[in-house]
């Protein structure tokens, strides 16, 4: 996997622990001109998403040994996945600004982006595409503790549309290990990111567009 990934892994300690854990220091240099920041997102551009959403639910019912064996084998495919193609079309297509989705949930840095780019978001809740087993146990609330850290933390920063449940505003501060990334790109690059993306065989899926204001919308048609 790390020659996969194009990096050398070296060193490390052993900690004695009931849990595996495994942790990395990234060292390295990026090229100037091929970076995406948070910041730099404008009005009307697209947002897109490269992974669906629900690690921190569907690993949890692992944990919790509630979890059916293939939303098992589903959600390691997914995080065993690499953003590289993503990225790449990120930087093709030109997109403004780009996060990935990692521990503080999808509206968690959706809202880092929003913040650095002065901007707001409308992200439409039918379009955000879920894990298999992840609305499952959404409903039964077998949330990760760190779903409640990071509601209670973001929500002043989001409106949800009245007609939401609970169950499922939490679905989107769940933090997700090896997420995607959410992109804002150029309304006019969409088209041709898209057919791109099918040859490549990359998933992308649009979830809405930056805005006007300070907050994001989360809506529901």
């Amino acid at each position: 996997m790390a020659k996969k990934a194009g990096i050398v892994i070296a060193g490390g300690h052993t900690i004695q622990d009931k849990e595996p854990k495994y942790g990395l220091v990234v060292i390295g240099f990026i090229n100037p001109n091929k970076k995406l920041t948070k910041g730099g997102s404008k009005p009307g551009d697209i947002l897109l998403l490269s992974k669906p959403i629900g690690i921190g639910l569907v690993t949890t019912a692992i944990k919790n040994e509630k979890c059916k064996p293939e939303y098992e084998r589903n959600v390691i495919k997914w995080m065993k996945k690499f953003n590289k193609a993503a990225a790449d079309l990120a930087l093709k297509y030109h997109s403004t600004a780009a996060t990935d989705i990692t521990g503080f949930s999808l509206l968690g840095h959706a809202w880092e982006m929003a913040s650095a780019s002065h901007t707001g978001m409308r992200i439409d809740f039918d379009k955000i595409p879920f894990l298999e087993g992840a609305r499952e146990y959404a409903s039964q609330w077998i949330f990760p503790g760190g779903c409640y850290d990071n509601e209670a933390y973001f929500k002043p920063n989001v409106i949800f549309d009245e007609v939401i449940p609970d169950e499922d505003k939490y679905l989107l501060f769940d933090p997700e290990t090896s997420g995607g990334l959410l992109m804002a790109v150029p309304r006019d690059n969409i088209d041709d990111m898209m057919k791109d993306a099918e040859v490549l065989n990359q998933p992308l899926w649009i979830i809405g567009e930056v805005t006007e204001g300070d907050k994001i919308h989360v809506v529901k048609d």
